[in-house]
């Protein structure tokens, strides 16, 4: 599967934060994409909590793929094997949208 850094697909993969199926956005850089078997993300959710310093939010549509208005988690990034994605790009962020979550990558990992 041929990723780039703000795909939108959808892994799954049993944690805390991840009880089921969802979309993701890889937040890792493309280039480093095919160098190891596993892919940082940052998970997607349909619950708006407030937290618009970390959380980015994203408008459904065509580009988006998504069904309904979400927010990204900047404060749950996580590295998942590649073997839990289970689709091919649904969608993509655009450029600004890709600019604010790297704002908010950088405030929650103080970078």
């Amino acid at each position: 599967m041929s990723l780039r850094r703000g795909d939108i697909v959808y892994v799954a993969v049993k944690g805390p934060y991840t009880t089921k199926p969802r979309p993701v956005v890889v937040v890792q850089a493309t280039e480093t994409l095919d160098l190891l078997e596993s892919v940082t993300v940052c998970p997607i959710t349909s619950v708006d909590l407030g937290a618009h310093y970390v959380r980015v939010a994203i408008t459904t549509g065509r580009r988006s793929g998504l069904d309904r208005d979400s927010w990204i988690m900047a404060d749950k990034v996580v590295t998942v094997p590649r073997s839990a994605l289970k689709s091919p790009a649904v969608g993509k962020l655009d450029a600004r949208e890709l600019s604010r979550l790297e704002g908010a990558l950088r405030t929650w990992l103080d970078l």
